[in-house]
């Protein structure tokens, strides 16, 4: 009885295959549809060298820096220099002739257009393609600054991005070597077992924050002293290091102001609360690096951001 239904099923697929194959053309199924111009113009955005696939728009260094503080420095540090392993963006003049090159956008990207595309595509990087045109030209135009590039009067724009002159632009050459097989060869290598990443800590299970041999000891809780630092000396560094994730509530952070996102937050206390924010807390909707994954922020400003969303965020009648 199976192998009847299995021969009868297949005759029936072959048979739609046959006469979509001769209503359709030679290699087509009857599957799927064509693309449609808005869809293709959704995928078509890359943007070359020379400019080409640029939108209209412009962005000045100046805006660009209020932009990367909010969006982009929680990950890529103030001033391009990296936050814990996030990229750096700025440096590295002159190392890639090094044993240890820092590849970054100054020392190693040969063309400006790069840049304007990775960010337009691909950042923020819990939230991407959520950026204006001219907050990608904005932003483009600061990092190029950070890598002295640029002035800081600079305007970066449609017409003039293609002209803008990369330290590495020679870098960089066809290669014509043939290709050959090679057989991976590995040494006297780590144990794995040796190796633990800290507290389970990563980005969204993709970017590690840290790492700690198992003997290590983790550092010393944050003191309950810490809960009473006033809210409103957090405000400045919930802005510049804390809204690109609990402004928009993008990776599991719960969005400041959202009162139903710290219903289950708030009663476990503001001490609980700076602790999980500086040791860094994994939840069941998501993973809080500690600091936010800036490491220059002190106890103190932590502990004064945690308080600025608490207050934004709770009910009238919540006493904390």
């Amino acid at each position: 009885m199976f192998r009847l239904v299995k021969f009868l099923l297949l005759g029936v697929i072959g048979l739609a295959m046959s006469e979509a194959a001769v209503s359709g053309g030679v290699g087509h199924y009857g599957f799927g549809a064509l693309a449609t111009p808005s869809e293709i113009a959704g995928w078509d955005i890359d943007v070359r060298p020379d400019g080409s696939g640029l939108p209209p728009g412009s962005g000045s260094v100046l805006e660009g820096e209020q932009l990367f503080e909010q969006k982009c420095a929680v990950c890529h540090g103030t001033f391009g220099e990296g936050e814990g392993r996030w990229p750096v963006l700025a440096g590295g003049n002159d190392t890639l002739s090094e044993d240890r090159p820092e590849k970054t956008v100054g020392s190693y990207w040969s063309y400006a257009s790069t840049l304007w595309d990775y960010i337009h595509r691909a950042m923020p990087f819990f939230n991407p393609q959520s950026l204006s045109d001219d907050e990608v030209y904005a932003l483009t135009a600061y990092v190029l600054y950070l890598n002295d590039i640029v002035d800081d009067s600079f305007v970066l724009s449609q017409e003039n991005l293609a002209a803008v002159e990369m330290p590495n632009r020679f870098g960089f050459i066809p290669d014509d070597r043939p290709d050959v097989n090679n057989i991976a060869c590995m040494e006297n290598c780590i144990d794995p077992a040796s190796i633990a990443i800290a507290w389970d800590s990563t980005e969204l299970g993709v970017t590690p924050v840290e790492h700690f041999r198992p003997n290590e000891e983790k550092p010393a809780a944050p003191t309950a002293q810490l809960a009473l630092v006033d809210p409103a000396s957090g405000k400045e560094v919930y802005e510049r290091a804390c809204f690109a994730c609990h402004g928009s509530g993008v990776a599991g952070a719960p969005k400041t102001g959202d009162k139903d996102a710290w219903l289950q937050r708030i009663p476990q206390g503001r001490a609980t609360l700076v602790e999980h924010a500086i040791q860094g807390y994994r939840g069941k909707a998501g993973y809080m690096p500690p600091r936010g994954g800036n490491s220059q922020l002190s106890d103190e400003e932590v502990a004064g951001a945690v308080g600025f969303m608490v207050e934004q965020s709770k009910a009238k009648d919540t006493q904390l």
